[in-house]
């Protein structure tokens, strides 16, 4: 027997039955796609440090070159649906215990055939301390996965996690063989086989002839590369050089708008770059002080001046008004200099000089240090701006000070961003905030099955995080994308540019 209930609601949000996994993404119906052509493909940051394993991801670059090579259980549509990828089923009783049949026939780059070995596997090496998964905290929630078949297995969780569809769609989550340790090559099944992969310069891959989607994907080969500097970019874009960019500044749309050649793609969703003030020392972990750098925020300002009206105001925590959990009654935090001053005075901060660092890495970031140290410069808080440059500023200075920037990119579930950035044992907690409460609220909400219950409890999450969290939030910024018109079947998935890094099993070049 199944739970009807359960399942009934993933076939609503379009998991069950889906047709062959495939998104569902308007294309005007006079666009068929052409087998054939190479593109290249530039995005913002890329370092000696990009990988292959899907584990270990932590760049836009990693996560477009991982779904290139590999595929996931399941993928996101345009609406952040979980679509069956390779997953033929999803059975759940009680959303701990879930019984996954997967398709049959599909092969890795090397030809052999997926079993439910290499999905055991895949899920379970991110619980292995030695792997360094990014994504170690969310797979604590799964407490076993094993084979019951050649294509059946069952994962159990800890705890009850309705999401565990859209977790499993995520980019660290994509399915490796079974026992693969050296990830020097790259064997998964994805649309695309590995050429050539050379950290911190370029990849390429070329078109997988057996891929699981009949007749995907279309070009015939994909370069990938870095380039940090965002005036580079466009004109590489604008030059012919590149065919697609991701992380365009909100300055040089009217440049490329100017262009019959090119276009720009915006994608509303929950970035953000925030400015990071760690909990866990002096002189920040002061909670007056980490409030007054709150108030020190001209949101109008840097949503006007920085994006060009490209963002949304935001509210020091980091689910976007799209979400469906979104809490809308939150008051609205503005700028305050005067409180703000009052603030650093009670914390004996007043007039104390301290260091911040920004980088491009962040997008936005210099310019939003700039603000905030003018700002502070007028009621009497010493900022120092250290611009650094964005090759090595997250292995470097990210989260290494006690104030920096970070850059966020939207999660498809509201657990998966509180589970990576807010739980207290969480690898990329910025701030090193820690709040039993907001943990205790974290592991509730998963197993709720009232869906009201649930969606209160991550409302009392943002507003703990709010007023409490050691992170200023001013924006959402809304993704860039600028493309060559050639190039087709581009659009828009929310959780990140190039369609959520997935571009690469979609898009085709006009002749």
């Amino acid at each position: 027997m199944r739970d009807a209930t359960a399942l009934d609601a993933l076939t609503r949000r379009g998991l069950i039955g889906a047709a062959g996994g495939a998104l569902i993404l308007p294309e005007p119906a006079f666009a068929q796609p052409r087998r054939g052509g190479r593109i290249r493909v530039a995005t913002m940051s890329s370092s000696t440090a990009d990988t292959l394993d899907p584990a270990k991801g932590a760049l836009s670059t990693d996560y477009a070159r991982h779904y290139m090579l590999y595929s996931g259980l399941t993928q996101l549509d345009a609406r952040l649906t979980p679509r069956l990828a390779l997953a033929e089923s999803f059975e759940t009783r009680d959303r701990i215990c879930w019984r996954i049949r997967l398709k049959k026939g599909v092969q890795f780059h090397d030809g052999r055939t997926l079993t439910a070995a290499d999905v055991v596997y895949s899920l379970m090496r991110h619980k292995d301390p030695r792997v360094g998964s990014k994504v170690k905290t969310v797979a604590a929630q799964i407490a076993e996965a094993r084979a019951i078949g050649t294509d059946e297995l069952e994962v159990r969780l800890v705890s009850p996690n309705a999401d565990l569809p859209t977790i499993l769609a995520t980019s660290h989550f994509l399915i490796v063989r079974d026992g693969t340790t050296d990830f020097r090559t790259a064997v998964g099944t994805g649309p695309y086989r590995l050429k050539v992969f050379r950290p911190g310069v370029r990849t390429i891959v070329t078109r997988n002839p057996n891929y699981w989607k009949p007749g995907r994907p279309y070009l015939d080969e994909i370069e990938l590369i870095g380039i940090p500097d965002e005036v580079s970019r466009v004109n590489a874009l604008l030059s012919g050089d590149v065919q697609l960019i991701n992380a365009v500044n909100p300055r040089s749309t009217k440049r490329i708008r100017a262009s019959a050649r090119h276009a720009i793609l915006e994608t509303k969703a929950g970035l953000f770059t925030d400015l990071v003030v760690r909990q866990d020392r002096p002189p920040t972990g002061n909670a007056d002080f980490t409030m007054a750098m709150k108030l020190l925020m001209d949101r109008e300002l840097i949503r006007r001046a920085l994006f060009r009206g490209y963002a949304t105001i935001a509210n020091d925590q980091p689910i976007a008004p799209s979400h469906p959990y979104y809490l809308p009654g939150l008051p609205q935090r503005g700028y305050d200099p005067d409180r703000a001053r009052f603030l650093l005075k009670r914390s004996g901060l007043l007039g104390v000089r301290l260091p911040v660092y920004a980088s491009p890495a962040a997008e936005g970031s210099v310019d939003m240090a700039s603000i905030l140290q003018e700002a502070a410069s007028k009621i009497g808080l010493r900022l120092a701006v250290n611009r650094v440059p964005a090759d090595g500023y997250w292995s470097t200075h990210w989260m290494k000070h006690p104030l920096t920037f970070g850059n966020t990119n939207p999660r498809p579930t509201a657990d998966l961003m509180f589970s990576l950035f807010y739980k207290s044992d969480a690898d990329w907690n910025e701030s090193g905030w820690k709040n039993s409460r907001f943990d205790q609220l974290l592991l509730a909400a998963r197993a709720e099955a009232d869906e009201a219950k649930r969606k209160q409890m991550y409302g009392d999450m943002q507003m703990l995080v709010h007023e409490k969290g050691g992170v200023a939030i001013p924006v959402f910024i809304s993704n860039l994308d600028a493309y060559d018109r050639r190039v087709k079947g581009f659009g828009s998935i929310p959780v990140g540019g190039l369609m959520g890094y997935a571009f690469a099993e979609h898009v085709w070049l006009e002749g």
